[in-house]
């Protein structure tokens, strides 16, 4: 069957095929920003890590808080990564939804 497409029928396939693509890859996309920033295991460490900076500020224990503050510093990097990975599918799903447009509309 493949064998047999004309070139329109073979390039309304491959924009059907990478519309289909970006609309999955802006779905996953979403779902990754909306449950990695707002994920609850995420707000639970960070809040235990403040309590945990503030207990070693006020015991004046110093190595307490600088750890504290490094796994501050890492969830705020793990926070960021999550958001270009879902920023970046979001925006390779409307690229390919603009490429299935641009082969359509260039039959």
């Amino acid at each position: 069957m493949l064998l047999n497409m004309s070139i329109p029928e073979f390039l309304i396939t491959l924009a059907t095929g990478g519309s289909l693509l970006g609309l999955i890859s802006i779905c996953i996309g979403i779902y990754i920003l909306v449950s990695k920033i707002v994920g609850k295991d995420v707000r639970d460490l960070a809040n235990q890590t403040s309590k945990m900076a503030q207990k070693g500020i006020t015991d004046d224990v110093s190595g307490l808080v600088g750890n504290a503050s490094t796994l501050l510093n890492a969830l705020n990097d793990l926070i960021r990564t999550s958001s270009g990975v879902g920023v970046f599918l979001v925006i390779l799903g409307l690229l390919l939804i603009g490429g299935a447009y641009f082969l359509v509309t260039r039959l």
